[in-house]
């Protein structure tokens, strides 16, 4: 199977999460005037029944590029995660909907180079894709002594195109 990836936007990826970026005008103007601050862009969720905490952690992927083959989902039941380029590089999103407690019908999204993005808790997403060296992220996500990963082997592995 071969998916499309689309551009990332924040009406394609509601379902899945935000996208985190700067556009349109800013919520308020702060530091005296010289910085705009875009307000609360991410819905944050460590689930309170999961005595986690936020986390700030770096992860450095290897790039890889189009065409993908996809062959792993994972999700994070207890908490979202947001991945935050640490430079200015288009990044690929995978991500599917739940169906019955596994993944349902892949979609990807191509980051136009000045997007990050949170991923829903319990969200079913492919591994860190970036497109270009670093492949440095700030990721937020929960922090905390119980497992937080499930990973589905794709028996049918599938191919992103641009």
């Amino acid at each position: 199977m071969q998916i499309k990836a689309d551009p990332l936007t924040p009406e394609g990826f509601a379902p899945f999460g935000d996208v985190l970026d700067a556009t349109g005008g800013p919520d308020k103007i702060i530091n005296a005037g010289l910085c705009g601050r875009y307000h609360d862009r991410a819905r944050l969720d460590f689930g309170p029944e999961t005595g986690g905490r936020a986390g700030i952690s770096i992860f450095k992927a290897e790039p890889r590029s189009l065409p993908y083959l996809c062959d792993l989902l994972e999700r994070h039941p207890e908490g979202s995660q947001a991945f935050i380029p640490m430079s200015a590089d288009p990044f690929l999103v995978i991500v599917a909907p739940d169906d019955r407690g596994q993944p349902g019908q892949p979609r990807a999204f191509l980051t136009n180079g000045a997007q990050a993005i949170n991923l829903h808790r319990g969200t079913w997403h492919g591994v860190l894709t970036p497109l270009a060296a670093p492949g440095l992220f700030a990721v937020i996500d929960r922090i905390g002594n119980t497992a937080n990963l499930e990973e589905y082997p794709l028996a049918d592995p599938f191919t992103v195109i641009a």
